[in-house]
């Protein structure tokens, strides 16, 4: 095959100046180092993809160099060169990674078939690495579904930052997807591999999202029987996933704050530092720059997190990727159902787009799952949609705000189920904690 670049390490000027000659006339470019020190400065210069390394040299071991090597790099193909009473020293090489060892003196036709052998390996592997590319980017964004110009542009730029290790602000009403798509960044990453780790700051109470985060030693208080490790920690060497970013306490700020900008914790109840390195994605439905003027979100923090923000659009404005949502929701409710419901008639597609969804696409996931569960043929029919009518939704005045109509809809949905937050949450495809937000954030109470 030929053409692979080599560098020969040895500290016998012959046995360089042999297999130099060997191997450039089989087309490799050739460089030499007659000491381990000088390898691993050429090393840091330039990549190589074979080394021949002997074992036994003057000052740094062929060993000691080898850990080095894999270290740096563990993709580079690495050949011990042994004197016959070292066989032993080289098959402790190979179990640090050396991917075989030459046997002095050497058979230039061995060497050859040895060298065309680590080439084939070295091209099989880059061609693996292709194909896994290809099947990446064919499912890259299989759980997210759009064809609408605002969905093709999210692709765009998920596409743009998955491969840095730069800081992702998703934002986006609720259930806009914010987590698919926070999926899809480290799906695309380097840190693919690594484990997607995420938490709902908005869903725990302040002291267990503390416990949540950092983890805490056996003992750190009166329910810690044993050590738990944090999601900080359980993130190590892949992405962590903040959802509901906006909702945390403004001590808990700090905290993150910290951790964010030099990645060292300490678990609850420990004095040991834990150095982590991670990838953050945030996401948030609320408005950040406004929470930095009413004080409750830190402007420093804002800023740390900012680094790379694009936003998921609501429903409403890519209504286009109805039919193929619904579509899609039919198909999988339908298999886990065991139901034959197979289509959606032309009157319910109608009257699905044109409602607004305020709950977006969780809301019509949770509707489309209701539709399967009642329908009693193979067509799922407008009166199987738990959703308001065309007329009824005329009755809003067109001039109301999308927080009037956010705040409307929600007191609309706890009174038909008689302040029951539970069913609440359900109907409108979010979770209680951030139901309970928003009533919050919109003063919504119970009339007496």
């Amino acid at each position: 095959m030929g053409g692979s670049k080599i560098l020969i390490v040895d500290d016998e000027l012959i046995v360089r100046e042999s297999l130099a000659g060997w191997l450039e006339r089989d087309g490799h470019q050739l460089k030499t180092a007659s000491s381990g020190e000088e390898a691993l400065a050429m090393i840091e210069e330039s990549r190589f993809d074979i080394i021949l390394l002997d074992i036994k040299m003057g000052g740094m071991s062929g060993l000691d160099v080898l850990k080095a090597v894999k270290e740096n790099d563990p993709d580079i193909a690495v050949i011990m060169i042994t004197a016959y009473g070292s066989v032993n020293t080289a098959v402790e090489a190979m179990k640090h990674g050396a991917t075989d060892y030459l046997m002095k003196p050497f058979d230039p036709d061995e060497l050859g078939i040895l060298i065309e052998r680590i080439e084939k390996q070295q091209l099989q592997a880059l061609e693996n690495q292709y194909l896994r590319q290809e099947v990446r980017e064919r499912t890259r964004f299989e759980s997210m579904i759009g064809q609408s110009k605002a969905m093709q542009k999210v692709f765009e730029l998920i596409r743009d930052v998955a491969p840095t290790d730069s800081t992702v602000l998703i934002r986006g009403e609720t259930g806009t997807g914010k987590g698919l798509a926070a999926k899809a960044v480290h799906t695309l990453s380097r840190r693919c591999a690594g484990p997607f780790v995420s938490i709902n700051c908005g869903a725990f109470p302040e002291q267990l999202l503390e416990s949540e985060l950092f983890g805490y030693q056996k003992g750190a208080f009166t329910d810690a029987k044993e050590t738990k490790k944090g999601r900080f920690e359980l993130a190590h060497g892949g992405t962590l996933f903040l959802d509901e970013i906006g909702e945390i306490s403004m001590r808990m700020q700090i905290d993150l704050l910290r951790i964010l900008e030099d990645h060292v914790f300490y678990r609850l109840g420990s004095t040991q530092p834990l150095e982590v390195d991670f990838r953050v994605i945030a996401a948030t439905n609320r408005n950040l720059e406004q929470a930095i003027r009413e004080r409750s979100f830190r402007e420093d923090l804002y800023y740390r997190l900012n680094v790379f923000t694009f936003e998921m659009p609501p429903l409403r404005e890519r209504k286009e990727d109805i039919p193929l949502l619904a579509a899609h929701f039919l198909h999988r409710f339908a298999q886990e159902t065991n139901k034959p419901v197979e289509r959606i008639s032309r009157d319910a597609l109608d009257e699905m787009m044109l409602y607004e969804w305020p709950g977006n696409i969780r809301e019509l996931e949770n509707a489309v799952e209701r539709a399967v569960v009642v329908a009693k043929g193979p067509t799922i029919l407008p009166e199987h949609l738990p959703i308001f009518s065309p007329d009824q939704m005329t009755l809003e005045p067109a001039d109301q705000s999308l927080k009037e109509l956010e705040k409307a809809h929600i007191v609309k949905i706890l009174e038909q189920h008689q302040w029951n937050i539970s069913k609440c949450a359900e109907t409108l495809g979010i979770d209680r904690s951030t139901l309970y937000s928003k009533m919050k954030r919109y003063g919504i109470r119970k009339k007496d």
